[in-house]
C-alpha cells in the first residue's frame, strides 16, 4: 500500500511539474488570474455569503424552506459564475455561424427566473399541505 502511495505521488508531482511548465510561457498573462480568483473569492464572495447565510437563518425559521432557498442561491451563482464570461468580455475568435447571435443577458434573467418560479411554486405547494396536514383533527376515530 505504501509502494502505490509514493507512486501516486510521484505522478502527481510529475504531472503538476508538466504542468507548470507549460504555463510558463503564459504566466504573466495567468498569474493575476490564479492569485485573484482565490483573493476575490475570500474577501468578497465568502463574507457575502456568509453574511447571506447568517440573514436567512434568522429570517426562515423552516428549515426545509431554508434548504430550499438556499438551492435557489446555489442554481443562482452557479448560472451566474457560467454567464460571466459570456457577459463580461468581448468574443475572441470570429463569429462562428449560430452560436453568438445569443442574446445572453435575456438568458440569463431566463434561467433565473425559472429557477426562483421553481422555489416559490414548490414553497407554496410545501405551504398548502403543511397547513393541510397540521389543520386535520387528529382526536377522531
Amino acid at each position: 500500500m505504501r509502494a502505490v502511495r509514493l507512486v501516486l505521488l510521484v505522478l502527481g508531482v510529475a504531472a503538476t511539474a508538466y504542468g507548470g511548465w507549460l504555463l510558463l510561457p503564459q504566466l504573466g498573462t495567468t498569474l493575476p488570474w490564479l492569485i485573484g480568483g482565490p483573493v476575490l473569492h475570500d474577501v468578497l464572495v465568502a463574507p457575502l455569503v456568509g453574511l447571506v447565510g447568517l440573514v436567512l437563518g434568522r429570517l426562515v425559521t423552516n428549515r426545509l424552506r431554508l434548504a430550499w432557498i438556499a438551492a435557489g442561491l446555489l442554481a443562482s451563482a452557479t448560472l451566474l459564475l457560467i454567464a460571466v464570461p459570456l457577459l463580461w468580455r468581448p468574443p475572441s475568435a470570429p463569429p462562428n455561424p449560430g452560436l453568438p447571435d445569443r442574446n445572453y443577458p435575456l438568458g440569463l434573467a431566463v434561467g433565473l427566473a425559472v429557477v426562483w418560479a421553481t422555489i416559490v411554486i414548490v414553497l407554496v405547494v410545501a405551504t398548502r399541505v403543511d397547513r393541510r396536514v397540521t389543520g386535520r383533527r387528529t382526536d377522531r376515530p
